[in-house]
Order: structure tokens, then C-alpha cells, then sequence
């Protein structure tokens, strides 16, 4: 009996398999997705209200491409500074709990297994069997390691984010946003509406492909990233209206 449970678990899988039951889950953990999104994102948006309420105060396309390229720039670099370290301080906060639970697990190796007990009988486990999956995992102190910092931190100690990879992330990720705006005044189209009518279809686009990547509705998706920008573009123009006299370049 005791080896007809792996052969009945292998047939299953062979069955499902056969049924086209394998998969594969795409990186959820957030290392590439989140700060190339909110990078790029943050640029669009950024630069775009920057050139519309520039443009609404009637400034010249000189001092609109000064400005634009001055914010891309400082943008970039504050994004890249502020993604690098904010991510450094979460590995540093995360290698100092690690740190501590690998001393409890030297000092009361019993307490953890115990702990580990528990955590598998809150997942279904009869006492028995979550006191064998408790001593199998305990076994191995990298193993048992890992397994508690996830329960207990919701992270894993071995497969943190990259800060390099988030700050050049970020940086490229800006620039490329906050370019786009910028563009038609750098090709000698010094007109306002050219400027955010690319921004506009930029952002819908960036909304469409986020919705493709998260499996949400790629056309909600792409227009609640376009109205979201827009406001922010609105409010700027407004005020640079009112401050400057209202002459739109």
C-alpha cells in the first residue's frame, strides 16, 4: 500500500498531462513589472501635465523643450535613486528577520518545528500527518528556513528583487514616458495639442498592454489609464492657464 499512492499520483499526472493540464504562472512577485509601469507611467504623466501647463501659460517651445528635457533628466535620475533604495532598505529589512529567525531555529529548533506543526495543521493537516511534513521540512535548515520566512514574513529569503535591476528599471522606464511628449516640439511641431494628443494615445496604449499582461479588460484597462492621466493634464493646463494669461502655444 505504501507505494501505490505515488503510482496512482503519477498516473493522475500523466492523465492530466495527456488533457494539456500543464501551465505555467507568469513572475507575479512584482521585479520587472511594477517599477517599469509606474516608471514609465509616472514620466507620461509627468511631463505631459508639466508641457500642458506650460503651454497653457503661453510660454515659448524653447522654454517647453528646456523644461520637458530638465524634468526628464532630474525625473529619471529621482525615480532610479528612489527605486534603488527603497528596495535595498526592503532586502536590508528582510535580511535582518531572516537573521533572526535563523537564530531562533538554533536556539529552539524544537519551538520552530513545533510553530511548523501548526502552520501545517491550519492548512487541513491531520495532527499526525502535519507533525511528519513538520520534521521532513525541519530536516534540511535552509529549507526550513525559507518555509517559515514565508509564512511568517510572505517573502522569500533566496529570491529577492534586484535594486539595480528596479533603479535602471525606473530610469529607462521615465525617460522613455517622459519623452513622449516632448517629441513633436523636437521635431518642430511647437503645438500643444500635438503634444498631448500623443501623450493620450500613449497612455490608452500603456493602459491596453498592462491589461494584456494582468489578464484584465484590455480596453477598461487602457481607459482608466488615459482618464487618469487626463485629469492630471487638466489640472495643470488649468492652473498654467491662470497664472499665465491663457495663450496656448
Amino acid at each position: 500500500m505504501g507505494e501505490q499512492i505515488p503510482e496512482q499520483d503519477y498516473a493522475i499526472r500523466q492523465a492530466a498531462l495527456a488533457a494539456g493540464w500543464s501551465h505555467r504562472h507568469r513572475d507575479v512577485s512584482g521585479g520587472w513589472l511594477r517599477p517599469t509601469v509606474f516608471g514609465a507611467v509616472d514620466g507620461l504623466v509627468t511631463n505631459a501635465s508639466l508641457i500642458a501647463g506650460l503651454g497653457g501659460g503661453g510660454v515659448s517651445p524653447r522654454v517647453i523643450i528646456l523644461t520637458g528635457a530638465a524634468a526628464l533628466v532630474a525625473g529619471a535620475c529621482s525615480m532610479a535613486t528612489g527605486e534603488y533604495v527603497s528596495v535595498t532598505n526592503q532586502n536590508e529589512l528582510v535580511h535582518a528577520e531572516v537573521a533572526t529567525e535563523r537564530t531562533m531555529h538554533a536556539r529552539f529548533p524544537a519551538a520552530e518545528q513545533a510553530e511548523l506543526t501548526d502552520t501545517f495543521i491550519g492548512y487541513g493537516a491531520d495532527a499526525q500527518t502535519a507533525a511528519r511534513m513538520a520534521a521532513a521540512v525541519s530536516a534540511d535548515p535552509d529549507t526550513a528556513l525559507r518555509v517559515h520566512t514565508r509564512e511568517e514574513l510572505g517573502v522569500d529569503p533566496f529570491e529577492l528583487p534586484s535594486p539595480l535591476f528596479a533603479g535602471i528599471s525606473s530610469l529607462v522606464a521615465f525617460s522613455a514616458g517622459a519623452l513622449i511628449p516632448l517629441l513633436p516640439y523636437l521635431a518642430g511641431l511647437s503645438v500643444l495639442g500635438a503634444a498631448l494628443g500623443v501623450a493620450a494615445v500613449a497612455l490608452l496604449t500603456g493602459g491596453m498592454v498592462v491589461g494584456r499582461l494582468t489578464g484584465r479588460p484590455v480596453v477598461r484597462s487602457g481607459l482608466r489609464q488615459l482618464v487618469l492621466g487626463g485629469v492630471a493634464v487638466a489640472v495643470t493646463f488649468a492652473v498654467g492657464s491662470l497664472i499665465g494669461g491663457g495663450h496656448v502655444t
